[in-house]
């Protein structure tokens, strides 16, 4: 057994109605709070007192992060608090981390920047999901969109883990049915990247199976019906299993794809996930040598996974990558940067320039 190591959140506190524990949460690691949240701000303001906020309006970019540390700052915020989905989530860690660091952006940032280790521990942060998707409450990583290089790029370090993930699956009620579809896919996407990647281990493996199960009997039911709180309940944990698993083994292919399609063009994370899911794993069970797993996966999908992946797309409605003005000219560019990935690392096989595009052409 290779060498492996398992961190996450510092605590975690999950079920219906803990959102209520917040406010005494939140005042146990400070007086000044900053709320990272969406487009609605004052729905969760009110619950915290001598609060600031600052409103993430679609996937985090560089400029919001930025943004957003200056504002910690001259609040001398002493505890950020996140209240979203994935992307508003993803924002809070990040400036939570660069609110305390010496340096910008840049020097910490991968791929476009210098890549180099925080210097100094992130301020204390609490997470709590709206959605159960990227369960970016348990990660060690940022995702954050460069305008300026058509990419997106992650800010890591274990300090970045939460201080408190607070997941209460009724907060994710009202999210409409296309949210629910997408983010749910890039859950389950999640569990199976990380229990067939190269860097997979005994602890993930466990909670990708479990998250697994628990989103094929109650994906559909939450898509369905958002008001059945056991299905919402499934999927939270669906969504935080899948990002312990993440964090502490790794992804592949699809979220290797996923990175550079989200900087080059508009296009939501999980819509794009749930695309990729079914072609990639064809493409991976086509060439892995060790087709155990993947037998085990088609067992729980009940059937050939390829052919169930690919009907569960089109019941949840998923639309095409072509959708969000991806065309064949694209192709190419995407499949490079893909290549270069970090998720694309971990993929359980590696695949050739040629498969790559195949992929996109069948997800197109």
């Amino acid at each position: 057994m290779n060498r492996f190591e398992f961190a996450t959140a510092q605590r975690i506190i999950f079920g219906r109605g803990t959102f209520r524990e917040l406010p005494d949460l939140c005042r146990s690691f400070g007086q000044r709070p900053l709320l990272i949240t969406g487009s609605r701000p004052q729905q969760y303001a009110e619950r915290l007192p001598n609060v600031g906020i600052h409103s993430i309006c679609g996937e985090p970019t560089v400029e919001d992060i930025e943004s957003g540390v200056a504002l910690a700052r001259q609040r001398s915020a002493d505890v950020i608090v996140a209240i979203g989905g994935g992307s508003v989530v993803d924002a809070g860690k990040a400036i939570a981390a660069m609110s305390t660091q010496p340096g910008d952006l840049m020097r910490y940032i991968e791929v476009i920047g210098e890549g180099k280790p925080l210097d100094a521990a992130s301020l204390p942060y609490i997470a709590v999901p709206t959605t159960a998707g990227t369960g970016t409450e348990a990660t060690r990583n940022a995702v954050i969109a460069s305008t300026q290089h058509r990419v997106k790029a992650s800010l890591r370090h274990i300090s970045m883990l939460p201080r408190v993930a607070l997941i209460d699956p009724e907060l994710a009620a009202d999210v409409p049915s296309s949210v629910t579809a997408a983010s749910g896919m890039d859950a389950l996407t999640q569990c199976l990247e990380a229990f067939v990647c190269s860097r997979a281990q005994p602890m993930t493996d466990a909670l990708c199976l479990d998250g697994i199960q628990r989103a094929v009997r109650s994906l559909e039911r939450a898509f369905q019906n958002g008001h059945d709180l056991d299905a919402r309940e499934d999927m939270a944990l669906c969504a935080l299993n899948s990002g312990i698993a993440l964090a502490n083994a790794g992804l592949g292919a699809v979220h290797g794809f996923a990175a550079p399609i989200g900087g080059m063009f508009h296009a939501p994370h999980g819509a794009v996930c749930a695309a990729l899911l079914a072609p990639v794993w064809e493409a991976n069970a086509r060439r892995v040598q060790d087709r155990s797993k993947f037998a085990q996966v088609d067992g729980m999908l009940g059937g050939d996974a390829v052919s169930c992946l690919h009907a569960l797309t089109e019941r949840l409605r998923i639309p095409k990558l072509g959708h969000w003005g991806i065309v064949n000219s694209d192709l190419d560019e995407i499949a490079r940067k893909a290549a270069a990935a970090s998720s694309m690392k971990a993929n359980p096989v590696a695949l050739t320039h040629e498969e790559l595009i195949a992929v996109l052409r069948q997800a197109l």
